[in-house]
């Protein structure tokens, strides 16, 4: 089966010439769950940002549902995000409107057109992340755990190949981080692959899974 995400000997820069992770080799599968640790500056969101073509990829090869990220045309870069669903620490909700709509935007922006359709989706999102109740409700009317629920259902929308959650659980409390761990971990058993970025390793304990640390300038397999 081929892998939703392939990097072979791929140098991540940020800001295009600072090298923080050389030669790095990746593969990642449809329902895998993989941790991404390392200290703070170590590469993590260096790699997370490369992956979604967000920096460029300048040496070696990576393939992320299906582009080729050395290749990659700046016109195709919305095609690739759209099978990529990403998830902030800081949320990013559209604090001028309510749940439902921050959803709708995304999609309409993305080319749905149907309203009913999108508002099935929207309902189907709602639905997997716990809060099929809330679309009503206006971001600062939620807590902290559920605005990160909107944040993932909002990853779902276009059903993409993999999320990349990049610290998900850095603004929250720890039963908190738990049920949005788990949450991550239900999504990718439905399929999707799942990469999470995170400094909490409290949370690779209590939910063990294959593990990536960012040291040193590489990328090392822990588990």
């Amino acid at each position: 089966m081929e892998p939703v995400v392939l990097l072979e000997k791929a140098d991540i820069c940020q800001n295009d010439f600072h090298l923080v992770l050389k030669e790095v080799s990746l593969m990642i599968h449809r329902g895998e769950f993989v941790y991404l640790i390392g200290r703070v500056g170590s590469g993590k969101t260096s790699l997370i940002r490369t992956l979604n073509a967000e920096l460029p990829l300048k040496k070696g090869h990576g393939m992320v549902a299906g582009f080729v990220l050395e290749k990659i045309k700046r016109f195709q870069i919305p095609r690739l995000r759209r099978k990529l669903g990403v998830v902030f620490q800081d949320f990013q909700l559209l604090t001028d409107r309510n749940v439902y709509h921050n959803l709708e935007f995304v999609l309409k922006a993305t080319g749905w057109k149907n309203k009913k359709q999108i508002d099935q989706r929207i309902q189907t999102v709602l639905g997997k992340v716990g809060m099929p109740d809330k679309g009503y409700k206006m971001p600062h009317q939620l807590s902290g755990g559920e605005q990160q629920r909107v944040v993932i259902a909002r990853a779902l929308l276009n059903d993409p190949d993999i999320i990349l959650a990049d610290e998900p659980t850095g603004n929250l409390d720890p039963e908190t981080s738990t049920d949005i761990v788990r949450l991550l971990l239900e999504i990718s058993e439905s399929g999707r692959a799942v990469l999470i970025a995170t400094h909490n390793y409290s949370l690779l304990s209590k939910y063990p899974a294959r593990t990536l640390k960012c040291e040193d300038g590489k990328l090392l397999e822990m588990s």
